[in-house]
């Protein structure tokens, strides 16, 4: 397994990890990959999949989470995020993949739930699941609409609760960060008991950023790095095309305005490391809490009582957890690049992994210390 962040003495922020350092150290949360990794007869390369998180065990429509999104810069797609912005509910999974396989992974969620249901359930409800991409186009055959429903499945079937998988996995299988390969991340910060106990995880589908920008603990070590070939080398495709893709999970009881704050913080993690200044880059964020049971089920056939009782975070305690996201992010997408190896692509298209070696080199060179 990768060398993480921490494990090389690198240290972001104070706030302190969770036993996982990961999205799933909140209680509940679930993630499952499906990568496909192939090279096929006609010279094709398929570097794609699908990550799915799972908010909590069963059918989220059963058990909804508040939530909230935010983006910092639209140029991107994702389904099912105009009912949360306006109910503030999670009712779906979510799942990551690349840009032209929003749909199909869409409609196989729905499905997929609807073959869940019990025998006789008829349940009146239309499914809007959460989907988000990043563009792989680079690295993968992205025209071939390779990810299908049985991949959605597979991913679901393995979703557990340890740490997820990192780098060239599920969705993030041929991403690119900061013109190394890039891909998947995950990163948590639990709260002193001072100051609610609470815990906060990220996980990131890092596919955006330039090399001369990439800092590190506050270090522009991009700058030093120059010299290792990066992916971008037409007119076609230049530096800092993509996107980021980030999902927060909170036990924290949040209000749906509350979630939406959380996920505006993820943009400062980004920009920490170098990132969110691209025009091209589609850096949209979600945030969801675990921490108020019992609201109503998504079911129109199934109305809940007249009113639920809910818990808040008093806004004078909620800056703690503004921090825990932005270090979780920051770190998470550390994580990616460490986690992803060199990986050959579609159309001779390369990009190279950042080794850690080669990236403790750089923050020496610029006068960093383990702290």
């Amino acid at each position: 397994m990768s060398l993480r962040t921490q494990d090389l003495g690198i240290r972001i922020g104070s706030g302190t990890p969770g036993p996982h350092n990961a999205i799933t150290d909140v209680a509940g949360v679930r993630v499952g990959h499906s990568s496909l990794h192939q090279d096929l007869s006609d010279s094709r390369r398929v570097r794609t999949g699908v990550t799915v998180i799972e908010p909590r065990g069963g059918l989220a429509r059963n058990q909804p989470c508040f939530a909230g999104i935010s983006v910092l810069n639209g140029n991107g797609d994702a389904n099912g995020l105009e009912w949360i912005r306006e109910a503030g509910l999670l009712t779906t999974p979510i799942a990551l993949t690349n840009t032209h396989s929003v749909g199909i992974v869409r409609d196989a969620l729905i499905s997929l739930e609807r073959e869940s249901l019990a025998v006789g359930d008829n349940s009146v409800y239309w499914t809007m699941p959460v989907v988000m991409e990043t563009f792989d186009g680079l690295l993968n055959d992205i025209n071939g609409m390779h990810v299908k429903a049985e991949h959605v499945a597979q991913a679901l079937r393995v979703a557990s609760s340890i740490r997820p998988q990192e780098g060239s996995v599920g969705g993030g299988s041929g991403m690119i960060c900061h013109e190394f390969k890039g891909g998947i991340g995950t990163a948590s910060r639990r709260l002193s008991s001072d100051e609610g106990g609470w815990t906060v995880g990220a996980l990131v589908q890092a596919n955006h950023g330039r090399r001369d920008e990439l800092r590190i603990a506050g270090y522009p070590v991009g700058r030093l790095l120059a010299d290792i070939p990066s992916p971008f080398h037409s007119p076609l495709a230049y530096p800092g095309m993509g996107s980021i893709v980030v999902v927060l999970a909170t036990d924290a009881p949040l209000l749906p305005h509350q979630c939406t704050r959380l996920a505006a913080r993820a943009g400062t993690g980004i920009a920490r490391c170098g990132g969110g200044t691209e025009d091209s880059s589609g850096d949209i964020f979600l945030a969801f809490s675990t921490g108020n049971l019992g609201l109503p089920m998504a079911d129109y056939q199934h109305k809940g009582a007249l009113t639920t009782p809910v818990t808040m975070v008093n806004n004078d305690h909620i800056s703690p957890l503004f921090a825990a996201a932005a270090d979780a992010v920051e770190e998470s997408i550390i994580n990616a690049l460490l986690a992803a190896k060199t990986m050959s692509g579609n159309g001779g298209n390369r990009a190279e992994g950042l080794s850690a070696e080669r990236l403790m080199k750089a923050l020496h060179q610029l006068g960093w210390v383990a702290q």
